[in-house]
């Protein structure tokens, strides 16, 4: 997908938001937005995932299957969170029996199973944003895009979504975001971009860290997470190895898993 002059602003009279962006996303990238408030990411978020227009220039090769989440999902709507997840599914092309699987284990995953049939309205900020990240993995996007979306997320959500985003880029889909946190999956994304006076400058990848090395045992049968290196270790289980800025997160999602993988040893960088 390629972003190619693009600009755009609200009304003659208003200055620009974004003034002759270039940006290719190819399959299979991790791509992150960072900017300072009011200068544009949201923006150009919203041009990427084909909700908002650009003024000027163009946006060629958007994968069909486009999903997106916002910070603030709207929640009132005159739907159960299952009812609406099947709902979306079935717009989706997905057959209803195949829709409502679907909706169900995205509810499951991101741990809203117990409200599935509670109103949209009723739910609180943190589940709501659990079905709005349900719903734009639904369909297995190829371009995902996510506008602080784990804001209001507690841990083991938003350790499920770190780990839905390798599971996206793995499977070739683009996956681009903005986060407050600078920690945010750390030592994964391919390219780092900045807006700043409503440009886009690229930046340097951040430079790999020391690692850490983790020995883990799944359950029977159980693959490694995406994401990090991983091999084969004596005695059983896997020895995985991880930027040290990313560890505790990797640590997290093995040890909420279900079920939880056991950790033998962490070996940390000398």
């Amino acid at each position: 997908m390629n972003l190619t002059g693009v600009g755009r602003r609200y009304g003659r009279r208003r200055p620009w938001v974004l003034r002759d962006v270039r940006l290719e996303l190819p399959a299979g990238a991790l791509v992150r937005i960072e900017g300072g408030n009011g200068g544009g990411k949201s923006t150009l978020l919203r041009i990427i995932a084909g909700l908002d227009t650009p003024t000027e220039g163009r946006v060629a090769g958007r994968p069909p299957r486009t999903a997106y989440v916002p910070e603030r999902f709207p929640a009132a709507l005159p739907l159960t969170a299952g009812s609406y997840l099947t709902h979306l599914g079935r717009v989706h092309g997905l057959p209803g029996a195949e829709a409502a699987r679907r909706a169900a284990e995205g509810l499951e995953r991101f741990g809203a199973a117990a409200y599935a049939r509670t109103p949209m309205a009723e739910l609180s900020k943190g589940t709501s944003q659990k079905v709005a990240v349900a719903q734009a993995l639904l369909a297995e996007p190829g371009l995902l895009v996510l506008d602080e979306a784990w804001t209001g997320l507690d841990g083991p959500a938003r350790a499920e979504l770190d780990r839905a985003v390798t599971e996206r880029t793995a499977a070739g889909g683009t996956v681009v975001f903005v986060d407050h946190d600078p920690a945010r999956l750390a030592g994964l994304p391919d390219a780092h971009h900045r807006i700043g006076g409503g440009t886009l400058t690229p930046e340097a990848a951040a430079a790999h860290g020391p690692s850490v090395r983790i020995h883990a045992v799944g359950p029977p049968g159980a693959e490694p997470p995406p994401g990090p290196a991983a091999a084969p270790a004596p005695g059983g289980g896997y020895v995985l190895t991880v930027d040290a800025a990313r560890s505790d997160a990797l640590l997290r999602e093995l040890l909420t898993a279900r079920p939880p993988w056991h950790i033998r040893a962490v070996e940390e960088p000398k």
